[in-house]
Order: structure tokens, then C-alpha cells, then sequence
């Protein structure tokens, strides 16, 4: 495939390179426009400006400021779209986002993450399944019994559309357990807060979400967390969360939030921003933000995230295939 073949190229070039890319010769000489693809007020929006933030107050970006401008709609395609318009302009940013590889995967962002750079993961982030505080579920276990007994019926709430990383997120352990997920009621929300405030309402029965949507309603005493796709034991808030591998079901789903780059950037542009979201990714400011969150500050720079790319388009093509969701370009 040309874009694997084209990317497996940039890579070869970056770590032929080495440490002398880390004392990169390319800064920025102009504003930084960086676009989210999302409506200001979620996690997606307060990760990008609190690494915007970071960026400024460290004096990572030769003297320039940046500008966060939110670019909403088509599922994130307008933002992917506006970042290709400014091909080989490193001046420009993203958001990089596991949910954009599953929506284009499965057809809802008509758009493909693999002609971009994902330049740097910053945050894993934590799927839970919650239940209100009152639902006879106690566990994931209870959940995988009642819907292999009849998988449709509990109504499942996802957001911001089907096939999305949430629903994902869900439906891999409930497959690897031998529940029909193709046969699931799922109810696609606009926005995580619309679909936990359609569960608190007793309009659903079960929601998949990040853990930031759904910390503040069980500390609220609202919802009950009954499973966790992380792939290792949460702490903190997370402490008292089984995963579903804890539950004796042999699967994990992990989702990731990071920075892209526009098609055609150069090496050295690449390993300018690597190292300043290293940095960015060791401050103590951040981690904090992002550890409140409920999520897991991290960093992973190219080489890593482009293989994570390619490793989970393949991945999200095949479970979209069994939730009958869209197909693979």
C-alpha cells in the first residue's frame, strides 16, 4: 500500500538518523495554528490547550504563539482536511485521536488518518462501562451473562457515533465473550455528557465512556462502574475498578490522544516537534491536568505512534467487520 510504504520510508530516515535529529536545525519562524476537530469543553479540546499551554509557558516554540481554533464537524473531517490543505507546513497541528482511526475505518469520518503524522501519544485513556447506582449489574461478568442470554436486552449507550473508539471499546470484550455484538442495542449520543446524562435518566441501561465523562458522576453517587478495557489495574479513582481481564475476559481496549502533523513534513520538522512534546509530556503541570483527568499522561514519539496507527487500523477493520459497521479504503 502507497501509504504504508511512503510512511515505512520516514521512518527508516528517522531512525537512521538518531540523536542528531534531536538537535533539530528546523524551528517555527511563524503563528502555530493548532486544530481540534471537536467542540471546546470536552477532553479532546482540554488536552490540546493544556499542551498549547504547556508549549508557551515551557518557551518551546521559538517566540511563537499558537492558536487553538476548533474546527467542528463531518466527524472531524473538516479539521483532517483543513490540516491537508497545509501540506509540508509544519506550522501546523492536530489533534491525533484513536476515535479518528475507528471513524474512518467504519465510514463516519470520510477521511484517512494514515495520510498525516502522528508525531507524539500523550494521554492513554481509560474506557469504562458504568450502570446507575441501582441496575441489578455488579460486574462485567453480570453484563456478558445478560447479553449472551439476549443481547438485546440492555440499550447501550456510545457516543459520539457508532463505531466511534467508545463503542469499540465495549464491543471487543463483549465479542472476546461470546456475546452477538452485531445484534447489541446501541444508542449513539452526540457527546459522552449526553449519553451519561441519558443513563442517569433512566433513558439507557449501560454506557461506554472515557473515564473523565464518568469519574464525577460516581463520585456524585450517580453511577457504578462495573468494568474498566484498560489493560493493567487502575489507581486512584480507578482503584476499586476491575478490568475485564480481572472478569476472566481475555481482552483490552486502549485508546490514545497525541499531536499530528500535515502530510509531507520533513524529518527535521518531525524531530522539532517530538522533542518539544517530550517535553511538554515531563511537566509536572501537565501530568497533574491530565492524571485528574482520570486518564494516564504518557509519550510515545513517531516511530511508535505511526506503528500503532497502521496496527490499529488493522485491528479496528476487523472488529468493525463483526459489528457490521462500514468498510476499510
Amino acid at each position: 500500500m502507497k501509504v504504508r510504504t511512503m510512511m515505512g520510508t520516514l521512518i527508516g530516515t528517522l531512525m537512521l538518523a538518531g540523536a542528531a535529529l534531536a538537535q533539530s536545525a528546523w524551528k517555527p519562524t511563524e503563528r502555530i495554528n493548532y486544530i481540534v476537530g471537536v467542540a471546546p469543553g470536552g477532553t479532546v479540546d482540554l488536552y490540546a490547550r493544556a499542551i498549547k499551554d504547556g508549549l508557551e509557558r515551557l518557551k518551546l516554540v521559538n517566540g511563537q504563539t499558537i492558536l487553538v481554533e476548533n474546527k467542528v464537524g463531518a466527524g472531524g473531517a473538516l479539521a483532517l482536511g483543513l490540516l491537508k490543505s497545509n501540506k509540508g507546513n509544519a506550522h501546523y497541528l492536530a489533534t491525533f485521536h484513536t476515535g479518528a482511526i475507528a471513524g474512518a475505518v467504519t465510514g463516519l469520518i470520510k477521511s484517512d488518518p494514515r495520510e498525516f503524522v502522528p508525531v507524539a501519544m500523550m494521554v492513554e485513556e481509560t474506557s469504562l462501562v458504568a450502570v446507575r447506582v441501582d441496575s441489578p449489574l455488579k460486574t462485567g461478568t453480570d453484563l456478558v451473562d445478560v447479553l449472551k442470554a439476549d443481547p438485546t436486552k440492555l440499550r447501550i449507550a456510545v457516543a459520539p457515533a457508532l463505531g466511534q473508539n467508545v463503542h469499540m471499546a465495549i464491543a471487543k470484550p463483549l465479542k472476546v465473550a461470546g456475546v452477538a455484538i452485531d445484534k447489541l442495542t446501541i444508542a449513539p449520543f452526540r457527546s459522552s455528557g449526553e449519553s451519561v446524562t441519558a443513563l442517569i435518566g433512566g433513558h439507557v441501561d449501560v454506557v461506554s465512556a472515557t473515564a473523565p465523562v464518568i469519574l464525577p458522576q460516581v463520585a456524585a453517587g450517580k453511577l457504578r462502574i462495573i468494568a474498566s478495557a484498560a489493560r493493567d489495574h487502575g489507581t486512584g479513582a480507578l482503584a476499586g475498578v476491575k478490568t475485564w481481564r480481572e472478569q476472566g475476559v481475555a481482552a483490552d481496549y486502549v485508546s490514545y490522544n497525541g499531536v499530528m502533523l500535515p502530510p509531507g513534513v520533513n524529518a527535521d520538522q518531525i524531530a522539532y516537534w517530538e522533542a518539544v512534546l517530550r517535553r511538554v509530556s515531563q511537566d509536572k503541570q501537565w501530568q497533574t491536568l491530565v492524571d485528574n483527568s482520570g486518564n494516564k499522561p504518557i509519550f510515545r514519539g513517531y516511530v511508535d505512534s505511526h506503528r500503532y496507527l497502521m496496527s490499529e487500523w488493522d485491528t479496528a477493520t476487523e472488529l468493525a467487520g463483526s459489528l457490521g459497521l462500514g468498510s476499510a479504503r
